[in-house]
């Protein structure tokens, strides 16, 4: 893998995983699009979760390039729990705190990234050019602690919808760039 393009999807309706995108979700992806488009990256592959959310906020890029979009349930976003939880985010932030604290039913912070970097070490054995994932906030976030360990709960409150970065490898070490200006 040459470059790794990162991107969070855009605003959608809710977070069921067969949440649509909003009205608003909608006119960033076609932004994203042409951002995209524009940026010189020639993407090889577009892997994407499976949520709805995910897929749409990429199809309008992947149409234009003529990419199909692999869906890989490794990029889904985690779950805190199965239970409703009032305090979600104070949840989250302990998470990131404590990477092996699992609420019931739900995956920890340490479990979540083993998931997506078991992807991302098989695409860089690969080595296949450049590859988009499309994922999910808290997901995103972990993943970017592969690259820099300071990121964290303050990191994945300021992370946009959409969201893009760029990871590369350059003299043996990994520069993370957040290219979207939108």
């Amino acid at each position: 893998m040459s470059k790794l393009i990162l991107v969070r999807h855009s605003e959608t309706e809710g977070q069921h995983e067969d949440s649509p995108l909003t009205k608003q979700g909608v006119r960033q992806s076609q932004t994203l699009a042409h951002f995209l488009n524009r940026s010189g990256y020639d993407v090889d592959r577009i892997i994407s979760s499976p949520f709805l959310r995910a897929v749409e906020t990429i199809k309008p890029y992947a149409l234009k390039k003529g990419l199909q979009i692999e869906t890989d349930e490794r990029l889904q976003e985690r779950i805190l729990s199965h239970e409703p939880l009032d305090d979600w985010e104070e949840v989250l932030h302990d998470t990131f705190q404590d990477h092996d604290l699992k609420l019931n039913g739900g995956e920890s912070s340490k479990e979540a990234k083993e998931r997506i970097t078991s992807l991302v070490d098989e695409l860089e054995e690969k080595n296949e050019g450049n590859v988009l994932l499309v994922t999910h906030g808290n997901l995103l976030a972990l993943l970017l602690q592969k690259y820099n360990r300071e990121i964290g709960f303050y990191q994945w409150k300021r992370l946009s919808n959409p969201d893009v970065y760029v990871v590369q490898k350059q003299g043996g070490e990994y520069t993370v760039q957040r290219v979207w200006d939108q």
